[in-house]
């Protein structure tokens, strides 16, 4: 039976059931942010089990997308070495919330194991908890195991209720024996059966789980039973379907042998028992589906993984040879074996392939140069172990992730000093420190902390505050008294309307204000990450003391042109997802007064098409002027509301939610605009990137864009007004402009080569003779680097065995062009050739043996040094 016949024939059994079908959810857990990835069956379910969430059914059955390549579930390092070992894997589950138990779960299981696919029924072994009776009798007495295929485990893991048959969410909560089902390879294999000292064989492999939630976990570690028992099982795909096509490696199922025949394929691999045809087709399903998910290559979270499985995979494909692109070849197999099941892969399988394509090109080098140096330090070892700061050099020079080395190094039997590589980091980041100018910004004293209640924020729904009382002020990182005259300093209120720089907002800036004199706030800084600390300079004939009452006043023009700009940057987010899909997630943002700057995952820049229809879509937003909704909520009704979290971003129990219309929700702790038409308008002014897998938007809102548009269209005017025309026939006219451009550039390429033509002539009539060797050493003027360049060439097709060497000046500086030929190749190079000139006018060069360049400045000796060349170049060539 193949893959896809085994999934849909599992989901129609249990749907005929009376279980409710549902899709495989994303690998990136939508309502857990603690999850780096969906590692099991029952994450997408998680709620449902700790009582958060209420489905409309009781019954479900799915074939759920798993993870296992980072956090606490990590496979990674296992996959192609073993048989059963993946990344991505599908796990078949069928789920009861407090409707059947036990007894229709074991049945159900035997039946679709011995009735549908036709296993033979003793070839299946069961385990137990040691004290679940229950399960036990209906497996013994209801469906007829011999007693001697019934295997009880007990508590094996050093505590009670540690077991391998006692399943548990956490260390409290929902937790309750299991029964898994095992499959006898047979005698042929080795290996024990389950609680046998030798378990651990390949020959009895665990097809099923069975988990039933029936009690609830309290902090002493007593057990309550659950009003509503549940069950919870998973059976992974592969094996499964290792065991009906009866092969002993999950690697040598169809869907798996699909895949490596076509990596063997594309690396030109004859062995398809290789393990690197196995990671590559293992880790061609994770890439494409984590991509699909919405996850882009970076350097840090899921992006970090994602990006280490596919290098491990360019990894093993240059072992097998490959010196270009193949990784992004295999999406196209893989959407023919899995895009029926999953429609979404087959949709984005340009997308997925672009993606990939991507990142293989930008590592391509990186691998080359690393693989080279690994090899000189393994080569170079005395022991077993790769020292530290070898393994730093791999990362810091070649950024050759310290992973990979060990990775490879594992494979070669020798291991890396993590220790030593760690204290190399260090000592980076410390001389990093010690080279660069910081100042700590906000300090707040221990001792003042202490003391102090967390500031008021008020400026939700004012700009003033009057009879705000001053807690504290600190200067030059200590607390103090007071503030006199021109002094600077951070005075704490008890109560403020200003917003602290927080989530990408700056500060805002104003005044407070007392019968003593004015503080003028130039920023506003969280300190100690709940006191608003107002930056600025006191101005007064008296101090400012602390338990002065004082005057708080926003600048509130200020803080409107931020309002719009924040607001506009929650529209640009969601519109960015609407157009390039929802990968896209912020990594960054500035919201400022006069503009606000947005970056973003995506692994390319945007086109012109995009950005014009990301700006459409915000601007109809603004006209379309929603309300901008601010509710307060806990975490979990707020995902379930609809509210975007940040994965890595913490959170409260109780979270703010900012709600545009239909278009955008999300949660959020700034200042905002009543409805969208506040902004105005939006502009986009800049995309770029900034990072790998990063891009950066810059925009403007408002009076600013107004601003902008004047602008542009002033430059318009005097861009026309250049041409000598309207602005409607400006781009037409610059047009033609380039174009006359490029044919007299062309025209001035035709005569420089004519001139370089008979200077060559000239030069080749006139070269020294040195034991055989012709030698040239000239300058000529008006060429640049490509036409000197041109002009050795062509030397060397004149002079056959020789040595040349050609200098072009402009703007005071001197480019130098070196050629060697024929038989003068053994004995002198090209890079030896521009080096002995180059550092006699303070220069440098180098290249290849028969062609460098190199170069210097102007200077009047030049002459004297060319004219000395064939002496130094006798020397030798004599040498």
């Amino acid at each position: 039976m193949k893959t896809a016949d085994i999934r849909s024939t599992f989901l129609d059994f249990f749907r005929a059931k009376g279980h409710t079908i549902v899709p495989s959810a994303s690998l990136v857990p939508a309502s857990d942010p603690t999850l780096l990835f969906t590692n099991s069956g029952m994450v997408p379910f998680k709620n449902v089990f700790l009582g958060s969430e209420k489905l409309p059914y009781v019954r479900a059955a799915d074939v759920q997308r798993c993870l296992r390549a980072g956090g606490k579930h990590n496979d990674l390092d296992a996959v192609g070495y073993t048989a059963r070992h993946h990344t991505f894997f599908e796990m078949l589950g069928n789920w009861s919330f407090g409707d059947y138990f036990k007894r229709e779960a074991i049945a159900w299981a035997w039946e679709l194991l011995t009735g549908v696919f036709k296993l033979p029924a003793e070839k299946l072994w069961v385990t137990v908890y040691h004290t679940d009776d229950e399960a036990y009798d209906i497996w013994h007495r209801q469906v007829g195991v011999p007693a001697e295929r019934i295997v009880r485990i007990g508590d094996n893991k050093g505590a009670p209720f540690a077991s391998d048959n006692f399943w548990q969410m956490a260390d409290t909560g929902p937790c309750g024996p299991c029964t898994e089902i095992f499959y006898d390879h047979g005698a042929d294999v080795a290996g024990g059966p389950p609680g046998s000292p030798d378990e651990d064989g390949d020959r009895y492999i665990e097809i099923w789980n069975l988990v039933f939630m029936q009690f609830d976990r309290a902090p002493d570690g007593t057990l309550s039973p659950l009003p509503a028992p549940c069950v919870d099982t998973g059976m992974g795909l592969e094996r499964l379907a290792a065991v009906l096509q009866h092969v002993h490696s999950n690697y040598e199922i169809d869907l798996f042998q699909h895949l490596i025949k076509v990596a063997a394929e594309l690396t030109g691999t004859k062995d398809l028992a290789n393990q690197s045809l196995r990671v590559i087709a293992d880790h061609i399903r994770a890439c494409s589906f984590l991509i699909v998910d919405g996850v882009l290559p970076s350097n840090e979270g899921r992006g970090y993984v994602l990006r280490r499985i596919i290098r491990r995979a360019l990894r093993h494909g240059w072992m097998l040879g490959v010196r270009g692109d193949f990784f992004w070849k295999m999406v196209q197999p893989l959407v023919e074996e899995m895009g029926a099941a999953y429609p979404e892969l087959a949709a984005k399988q340009a997308f997925v392939e672009d993606a990939l394509r991507t990142e293989e090109q930008r590592f391509g080098e990186t691998l080359e140069h690393g693989m080279r140096l690994f090899d000189e330090v393994a080569g170079k070892l005395t022991g077993k172990t790769i020292a530290g700061v070898d393994a730093f050099r791999l990362y810091d020079t070649y950024g050759f992730p310290v992973d990979l080395t060990a990775d490879i190094a594992r494979e070669r039997g020798l291991a890396v000093d993590m220790a030593g590589f760690e204290q190399a980091m260090k000592e980076q980041r410390e001389r990093a420190r010690a080279a660069g100018k910081f100042e700590a910004r906000g300090q707040m004293p221990a001792e003042l902390a202490s003391q102090l209640a967390p500031t008021v924020f008020l400026g939700y729904e004012a700009l003033a505050a009057t009879g705000a009382k001053v807690l504290g002020i600190v200067r030059d990182g200590r607390q103090v008294g007071q503030l006199v005259e021109g002094e600077q300093g951070f005075v704490i209120l008890d109560r403020t309307p200003f917003y602290a720089e927080s989530g990408g907002q700056v500060g805002d800036t104003g005044a407070l204000s007392s019968g003593n004199g004015r503080f003028e706030v130039a920023d506003t800084l969280k300190m100690g990450g709940v006191f608003f600390g107002h930056a600025g300079t006191w101005h007064g004939a008296q101090p400012l003391k602390t338990g002065d009452a004082v005057g708080a006043q926003v600048d509130a023009t200020r803080r409107q042109s931020i309002v719009l700009n924040h607001s506009a940057t929650h529209l640009l987010h969601a519109a960015l997802r609407k157009v390039l899909g929802n990968h896209v997630t912020q990594k960054g943002s500035l919201v400022a007064p006069d503009r606000l700057r947005f970056d973003f995952a995506h692994h390319k820049p945007m086109s012109r098409e995009e950005l014009a229809e990301v700006e459409a879509l915000v601007n109809a937003e603004v006209r379309r002027n929603a309300p901008a909704e601010v509710r307060h909520m806990a975490y979990d009704d707020a995902i379930a509301f609809g509210a975007m979290a940040l994965f890595g971003e913490k959170y409260g129990d109780e979270v703010r939610v900012l709600k545009m219309g239909e278009f955008s929700t999300e949660l959020c702790g700034g200042t905002h605009v009543g409805r969208t038409g506040d902004i105005g308008l939006f502009k986009i002014v800049s995309e770029a990137g900034v990072a790998s897998g990063v891009r950066r938007i810059e925009a403007v809102t408002g009076a600013g864009a107004l601003a902008w548009v004047a602008d542009e269209e002033r430059r318009l005017g005097e861009l026309s007004h250049l041409l000598s025309s309207s602005g409607d026939d400006a781009i037409d006219k610059l047009r033609q402009l380039f174009d006359k451009q490029k044919k007299l550039e062309r025209e001035l390429e035709s005569l420089r080569a004519r001139a370089a033509g008979s200077a060559t002539a000239e030069l080749a009539g006139g070269a020294h003779d040195v034991a055989g060797i012709k030698v040239v050493a000239a300058r000529l003027e008006g060429l640049d680097a490509k036409a000197l360049r041109d002009s050795v060439d062509q030397l060397k097709q004149q002079l056959g065995d020789c040595v040349i060497l050609l200098a072009g000046a402009a703007d005071g500086r001197v480019a130098l062009i070196a050629g060697v030929h024929g038989r003068a190749l053994g004995r002198i190079k090209a890079g030896d050739v521009v080096s002995h000139v180059a550092k006699q006018i303070d220069g440098k060069g180098g290249g290849r043996p028969d062609m460098a360049q190199g170069g210097g400045v102007d200077t009047p000796g030049l002459a004297t040094i060319l004219a000395d060349l064939p002496s130094w170049a006798a020397g030798e060539l004599s040498a």
